[in-house]
């Protein structure tokens, strides 16, 4: 009877040598040339400059927030008001909401996205995967684009 080849081996599953006091092969390290210059494009400059005007016209804005009269710092995250389609704070909205409409035990208002809120019910409170939409509160518009919005996406995309 032959004996089984595996055993004779003297090499791991990954054909390493299982002998430690064997000399290991090094493996070479491939230095890469310095490079002394770079070369920069004169449309890349003309590219920076564009990006550093973007950033600076964004940086520049100062827009108020009809509903409590301050600063909005990051239009990005602003969402249009409901009446005029000016920005307003995420958070003023939201606390507009909770002073409209009235929520029972176990519900909350979100934001359920495209411009909509809702009011959400949780039959257990601490798990929040599981919820029932029981009220829909449409707040923008999907139809209408926002001239603001549409400015913005425009610096934004010179930025990149």
């Amino acid at each position: 009877m032959e004996k089984n080849n595996r055993h004779n081996r003297k090499h791991h599953w990954n054909n390493k040598n299982q002998n430690k006091n064997s000399p290991q092969p090094q493996e070479k390290q491939v230095k890469s040339p310095e490079k002394k210059y770079h070369f920069v494009a004169h449309e890349d400059l003309e590219a920076r400059k564009r990006k550093e005007n973007a950033i600076n016209e964004l940086k520049k804005r100062e827009v108020i927030c009809p509903l409590c009269g301050e600063k909005i710092a990051d239009v990005a995250s602003a969402i249009a008001d409901k009446n005029t389609g000016n920005p307003v704070h995420f958070e003023c909205v939201m606390n507009k909401l909770s002073e409209t409409e009235k929520c029972g035990q176990n519900e909350k208002i979100c934001y359920i996205g495209q411009g909509r809120f809702g009011i959400l019910y949780f039959e257990n409170p601490r798990d929040q995967r599981h919820f029932e939409i029981r009220k829909i509160i449409e707040w923008e518009s999907r139809e209408q684009t926002r001239q603001w919005r549409d400015e913005m996406s425009g610096l934004y995309s010179q930025v990149e």
